[in-house]
């Protein structure tokens, strides 16, 4: 591709009305670096986060860090990958647009037979859903999962993940449409929370009356400041409370003293970058997720697919709760 090249600006923080399309030149791959055409850019709540302003950002930036496409040109230095090789990447900053310039370290190779749609959905979504379930509380067979917006992007991928595994899963979900998703995808048990008087109260008592008091031994949420009173409620003496995301917002500061009270338990914040620390765990985690997904033990559903020049209307969409699954802008 000669000439300039279409790119999504965030202007300044704001809403999804600061996002506009521009051109800008065509990037151009420095040492250890590779240049990828775009097939697809994963959209995630990061983004928005980042749009927002709630993450410092510099303004203006190209959102996205996510994607699938084609090796188009190759930096100095770079071993393992060629012109014309099919990739996926995580983190690679700028990937709302035709072209984007990232790390050769950070891009994992796309197995044959896996499209590059399906690919660009899951790097973010699904290494995510890897580690939470096989490193940060290690699901089992016979565990009682509980899990937040089982039908989102992470939770349909975490929920199949945790069912192969043997684990039961609690999913709370919005609406019948997403109950049945989430069913589908293997939730022994769905609480549509929409439907309660109070999700604080009402959730917890729901958990402790499918466990026979006992509670789930893990509650992964990725809503935040609406559902972390809930989840904390919810888990057994010596549960694990994992705070992923905050699509609802962020959850306020609070008194660390609560958990001793609670029953010992424990609460963590991770993010995928300290769980693909170097390139063999990278490479590990995109491995097992591309091979479940290519053999069809995962199923990867794309819930929307957006012209890149729409991305304001892909972020209104994830912002809205409109979106099931995985959104993708297609340049």
């Amino acid at each position: 591709m000669l000439g300039p090249m279409r790119a999504i600006h965030a202007t300044q923080a704001g809403g999804p009305e600061v996002l506009s399309t521009v051109e800008l030149p065509d990037p151009q791959p420095g040492p250890g670096e590779v240049l990828a055409e775009v097939a697809a850019a994963g959209v995630n709540f990061i983004d928005t986060y980042q749009r927002g302003g709630v993450y410092p950002m510099p303004f203006p930036h190209v959102p996205g860090a996510e994607g699938a496409g084609t090796v188009i040109a190759v930096g100095d230095g770079v071993e393992g990958l060629a012109v014309g090789d099919r990739i996926a990447w995580a983190d690679a900053p700028g990937s709302y647009a035709e072209q984007v310039l990232m790390r050769a370290d950070v891009a994992v190779p796309v197995p044959a037979g896996l499209d590059l749609a399906t690919a660009a959905a899951l790097p973010l979504q699904g290494m995510t859903a890897h580690y939470l379930l096989r490193s940060t509380f290690p699901v089992e067979a016979g565990h009682t999962v509980l899990l937040t917006a089982a039908a989102g992007g992470v939770g349909l991928l975490l929920t199949q993940l945790a069912a192969a595994r043997g684990a039961r899963v609690i999913g709370m979900v919005g609406s019948p449409e997403k109950e049945a998703l989430a069913r589908e995808a293997g939730a022994a048990e769905v609480i549509r929370y929409t439907e309660l008087d109070d999700l604080t109260s009402d959730v917890p008592r729901i958990v402790r009356e499918l466990t026979d008091g006992a509670g789930a031994d893990v509650a992964y949420d990725g809503v935040g400041k609406d559902t972390f009173e809930a989840s904390l409620a919810s888990v057994r003496r010596r549960g694990m409370v994992v705070l992923f995301g905050g699509a609802s917002g962020q959850v306020p500061p609070f008194d660390l003293q609560r958990l001793n009270k609670a029953g010992s338990l424990f609460v963590t914040r991770p993010k995928l970058a300290d769980h693909t620390v170097d390139r063999e765990e990278l490479l590990w985690r995109a491995r097992e997720i591309f091979d479940a997904a290519g053999t069809g033990t995962l199923r990867v559903r794309i819930g929307a697919r957006f012209p890149l020049t729409e991305a304001r209307a892909a972020h209104e969409a994830l912002e809205g709760r409109a979106t099931t699954g995985k959104v993708l802008l297609i340049p």
